[in-house]
């Protein structure tokens, strides 16, 4: 519920756009909540953008009359990141979906926020191109951007930070500014850029999106192995990693993670610590890389190493690890998922997850572990019944330890999820105030009157 009244603002909105501009009990409820755990709060009016001019219109009325304005794109983060917390407008980009331009010869493409990921897909591949960039959920391109998206394919191909070549963004005050070129590289003057991707919609709104794109390779071959611990499987991938072996996916589920998966997905992989990779490449790259990514693994502990080409068989494997969170909160009454993730140096990565499953058992939480483990990331996925007040609290104790836990191997609270409102808290102990207080200090010039998704990322408003 909106702090303040916002009518007049939402007056305004509707003469200059019109019917895009709803206050329908059932669109403001959708655009209250995301993914996440987290309370939903309605906004005060729900703005669905269909041009860089409705989202410019949209911020100058909001931020004349100091309305909160959080931009909104499929509703799939994890941290309450596009929850509008102070009501307001949730600026709904989701209908500006068009593909603008595709080069194969210069492998980019520009497109507008509302692109789905698996539409983009679709499009790039009538011209023999994908985009790898795969957080589970079908996302839309400017909530990865915001958000600083990452996923499966990181280990090869990195993540939204390294493939976001430009932006259009349209700032508090209306202004619309062009962050870069098209060209691979440049050293003119700040990275605006980068300045917006994983800034969460704080300092602007992306409306149009300049992304690498990759030649669909020639054999993608998928490839299972379990292990008789974890510890075995993460130093087996670690040494991996090492050989700079050209693996373009290498994920980590736990026992649980699997046992959840098989039910779930009617799937029969076996229910023990289990590597699920993917090789992009040649026929002779591809093969090259297998036996060798085998023989390593082999000399930890791995076994019963099964390999497919087919593509329905291994659309069927990941979709059954994007699956993860459901199959896991079909297990648990009444259950809601709380998921996290944090980060940690590869070296780490044994110690943290081992430490985190203990944990887990002593606080008698059902939350089995999936990772991103060629980059140190990795998921626990809580499944909670949000009514049993006693669980929520374990569950809360249990992820500030983990926070802690993974901030004392010189990691991060988040790898993927972003900040949002979910890790705010643990922000200032990651980096510290004094770089907090830059961020702030950033924040405060580009939106000095607090409009854009106040109470996200750093800690207190100037709204």
């Amino acid at each position: 519920m909106s702090i303040v009244s916002h009518s007049s603002t939402i007056d305004e909105l509707r003469q200059a756009l019109g019917d895009k501009v709803s206050v329908n009990q059932t669109m403001r409820e959708h655009h209250s909540k995301d993914e996440s755990f987290h309370l939903a709060t309605l906004p005060d009016a729900v703005v669905y953008a269909t041009c860089t001019e409705d989202v410019a219109t949209t911020l100058k009325i909001c931020n004349k009359n100091r309305t909160p304005v959080v931009a909104f794109g499929a509703g799939t983060s994890l941290e309450g990141n596009s929850t509008p917390i102070y009501g307001g407008v949730s600026l709904d980009v989701s209908q500006m979906d068009k593909v603008l331009r595709i080069s194969q010869e210069d492998l980019d493409c520009t497109l507008q926020p509302g692109v789905r990921r698996k539409q983009l897909n679709e499009i790039l591949a009538t011209h023999g191109l994908f985009f790898p960039v795969d957080p589970g959920a079908d996302a839309t391109l400017g909530g990865m951007a915001a958000t600083g998206a990452s996923g499966t394919t990181t280990v090869k191909y990195g993540a939204m930070k390294q493939l976001v070549m430009s932006l259009t963004v349209v700032t508090p005050n209306g202004e619309v500014i062009t962050t870069s070129r098209r060209a691979r590289k440049t050293s003119a003057g700040y990275d605006l850029t980068h300045l917006f991707v994983g800034s969460e919609g704080t300092l602007g709104v992306i409306t149009e999106l300049n992304l690498r794109v990759f030649g669909i390779p020639e054999v993608i071959a998928a490839a299972t192995m379990q292990f008789p611990s974890l510890r075995s499987a993460v130093d087996g991938v670690i040494e991996v990693i090492q050989y700079g072996i050209g693996v373009a996916r290498i994920e980590l589920l736990d026992s649980d993670a699997v046992s959840a998966v098989n039910k779930y997905s009617d799937t029969n992989l076996p229910e023990q610590t289990l590597l699920l990779m993917e090789f992009h490449g040649s026929a002779e790259s591809t093969a090259i890389d297998i036996a060798a990514t085998r023989e390593v693994l082999e000399r930890h502990g791995g076994s019963g190493f099964v390999q497919t080409t087919d593509e329905a068989e291994r659309r069927k494997l990941w979709q059954a690890r994007h699956d993860t969170s459901l199959a896991c909160r079909s297990l648990v009454k009444n259950a809601k998922n709380f998921a996290t993730d944090v980060c940690v140096p590869i070296s780490r990565l044994s110690d943290c997850i081992e430490e985190t499953q203990a944990d887990l058992v002593a606080s008698q939480l059902f939350g089995p572990i999936i990772g991103h483990v060629g980059d140190g990331n990795f998921h626990v996925v809580l499944s909670v019944d949000p009514e049993d007040h006693p669980m929520v609290e374990r569950m809360e104790q249990f992820h500030s330890r983990l926070v802690e836990r993974a901030l004392a191997m010189e990691g991060t609270c988040t790898g993927e999820h972003g900040i949002g409102m979910g890790k705010i808290d643990y922000l200032v102990d990651e980096l510290g105030n004094e770089a907090v207080g830059v961020m702030a200090t950033i924040k405060k010039a580009l939106d000095p009157n607090g409009i854009m998704n106040p109470g996200k990322i750093i800690a207190g408003t100037f709204f």
